[in-house]
């Protein structure tokens, strides 16, 4: 379900949605956007070890790095 946020004096409302990992590789599937089996692995280790988004983002830095 979507968040709504009120900001300053005019009152815009924004709607803030989180989707899942199914949904999202879904929609990149129709943009021909699709994760490479190593790319899984990974995620998934992330899951199994319980990473925080910091942690995730230290490590797809890592793999991604320039030796």
């Amino acid at each position: 379900m979507a968040s709504l946020k009120k900001y300053g004096a005019n009152e815009r409302v924004s709607a803030k949605f989180v989707i899942g990992r199914e949904r999202f590789a879904q929609i990149s599937a129709v943009e021909g956007i699709k994760l490479s089996g190593e790319m899984k692995k990974r995620s998934d280790r992330f899951d199994r070890e319980g990473l925080s988004p910091a942690q995730r983002r230290k490590e797809i830095i890592k793999a991604y790095k320039k030796a």
